[in-house]
């Protein structure tokens, strides 16, 4: 049966090393798991106000993570937090009150970063809000990766033994978490 995993990637960059690594770990994973790239770069600045009549674009991005069975969380580290692209998506998704599209979802946090640490901290900021949303999300194992030259390309082919052993690792244990943690019936 298959999966669909929304992914959400924090960059917006042409060149993302996040959206090299969200491919990287799309073509580790089993045939069933179907990735659909969330779009991020139109939404507006939420806003309290718009909680009675919906953007489109947001309402389309509500229903997207809806009709997803998981959600990959992709992020850089932007001055040692989530940029705020993902934040303002996450946000978005979430309300208005009483309405998150994020309840329940099983979901993973993983990033890549020039800095020696990754996007440690950016996923730790980012777990914090994600647990807070009532997202089933999997601890281990923490994929925070310091981005070096031909480590994968923009096809998501993976230059380094290491590194796609480690991936393939973090794509084995998401396949396990999602399918123990089937949809909600809403």
């Amino acid at each position: 049966m298959s999966k669909q995993v929304a992914v959400l990637v924090g960059s917006l960059r042409k060149g993302s090393f996040n959206r090299k690594l969200a491919k990287a770990v799309e073509k580790l994973m089993p045939a069933e798991f179907k990735f659909s790239y969330i779009r991020l770069d139109h939404l507006p600045p939420y806003n309290q106000d718009f909680d009675e009549n919906y953007p489109a674009e947001c309402t389309q991005l509500k229903r997207e993570i809806e009709a997803a069975d998981a959600v990959l969380f992709v992020t850089p580290e932007y001055n040692r937090s989530i940029p705020g692209v993902l934040k303002n998506a996450v946000d978005i998704a979430s309300r208005p009150w009483g309405t998150n599209s994020f309840a329940g979802k099983p979901g993973a946090a993983i990033g890549v970063s020039i800095g020696a640490t990754g996007a440690s901290m950016a996923q730790q900021h980012l777990r914090n809000v994600l647990l807070y949303l009532d997202v089933a999300l999997m601890g281990q194992p923490e994929v925070y990766v310091q981005f070096k030259e031909g480590m994968f390309d923009d096809d998501g082919n993976i230059g380094k033994e290491d590194t796609q052993k480690f991936l393939q690792g973090f794509a084995d244990k998401f396949v396990a978490w999602v399918n123990a943690h089937p949809r909600r019936q809403g």
